[in-house]
């Protein structure tokens, strides 16, 4: 990491001992009440994960918002139950995280402490560019590093899910403006779905504008909403 990457690179406060929040953002990585039962409940059950995997074949996620890497671990997971397949989980992040700090932000869920482990000890020491991991025999996981727009924009991949799991619509709306869910249409393919935690009417608007057919739904731990949805 160069002088520059450095001086730009967000520093991190950590409430209650090991949960990253962002002062450069004002938010936390994840929900407070349990990140990972979160990912459950907005990422997989709200694209229709597990149940879609069961047909085999090549499946291709796209997330938005690396992080401290509990999605892609969490996914990995479940996804370890499947007899057949192979996944790409491919995430854009503009500031990765550092070993360390990947390391204690994930401590706190015995649950992945097999997926964690092998993230981190495959993780680089100073990630940039893109960052390719074979992480088993059918699984990869490729986080591309800078900005999300430009790197999507500039993508060959075609996606079969999206995480949409950037900071709070308003601490960053630029990842969530018309171009960047319009770049995120554009490269899912048809019957593709994505899934968020965010509800704000912006964010749907954008999303409908897109071109996808959005679903509100119940949100994780009393959160009134949460939206889904297809490119049909």
């Amino acid at each position: 990491m160069d002088e520059t990457d450095k001086k730009n690179a967000p520093v991190l406060e950590w409430i209650d001992g090991d949960m990253p929040f962002s002062p450069a953002f004002g938010d936390h990585f994840y929900c407070r009440e349990d990140g990972r039962a979160e990912c459950g409940h907005v990422f997989l059950a709200g694209n229709g994960l597990p149940e879609r995997w069961k047909a085999g074949g090549a499946f291709v996620i796209g997330e938005l918002g690396f992080g401290t890497g509990l999605n892609f671990c969490e996914t990995w997971r479940v996804w370890k139950r499947q007899p057949a397949g192979s996944l790409h989980f491919i995430s854009f992040e503009l500031h990765p995280m550092d070993r360390a700090d990947i390391t204690k932000a994930l401590s706190r869920w015995p649950e992945i402490e097999a997926e964690r482990q092998a993230l981190v000890a495959a993780w680089p020491d100073d990630p940039r560019g893109v960052v390719r991991l074979r992480m088993a025999d059918d699984v990869t996981l490729t986080v591309v590093c800078g900005d999300a727009f430009t790197n999507l924009s500039e993508s060959t991949e075609t996606f079969d899910a999206w995480y949409l799991d950037g900071f709070a619509p308003s601490r960053n709306p630029a990842m969530w403006s018309g171009e960047i869910l319009n770049a995120v249409h554009d490269h899912t393919r048809p019957g593709g779905t994505f899934a968020t935690y965010a509800a704000a009417g912006f964010v749907r608007r954008n999303l409908i504008a897109a071109g996808f057919e959005v679903e509100r739904r119940p949100g994780f731990a009393g959160k009134r909403e949460m939206l889904c949805g297809i490119r049909p």
